[in-house]
């Protein structure tokens, strides 16, 4: 019996470590998003969901107490889940895209009020244009 309370204090400790790296690694994902700052090679990101993930199933492996159990498969659905949405989707930049200084292409579109927006309004105007970039 001390044999496997012990393996289950091993399994909880790994679910609960696979959460924390998966959380973290979420963590810093999402700032780098919000600083429009993914960097072009997502290796980093992608081993460290991998090490979740892998610290996860580790903690069924050496068995869990319940809430060691939940961290895992939290740990384990959420590397799971980025793990597939970076693989599904693929970035490439346009061999003609848009340069800093280039004058701003002409188009319109909806803005947020469903009201149609032509960029012509902002003709001779300084603009910022901010582009979002992502995994998904």
């Amino acid at each position: 019996m001390a044999k496997e309370h012990k393996s289950k204090k091993v399994g909880t400790r790994l679910g609960l470590l696979a959460l924390v790296v998966a959380a973290a690694t979420i963590a810093v994902w999402f700032r780098q998003v919000g600083q429009v700052a993914l960097p072009e090679n997502r290796l980093v990101f992608i081993l460290l969901f991998l090490v979740a993930a892998g610290l996860g199933v580790g903690a069924f492996v050496a068995r869990t107490r319940w809430f060691g159990g939940v961290a895992a498969v939290l740990a384990v659905g959420v590397a799971s889940f980025f793990l597939f949405t970076v693989s599904i989707s693929r970035q490439e930049v346009a061999p003609n895209g848009i340069q800093v200084g280039d004058t701003m292409p002409r188009f319109t579109a909806l803005d947020d009020q469903g009201e149609l927006f032509d960029s012509k309004t902002l003709e001779g105007k300084p603009v910022l244009m901010k582009f979002f970039r992502a995994h998904w």
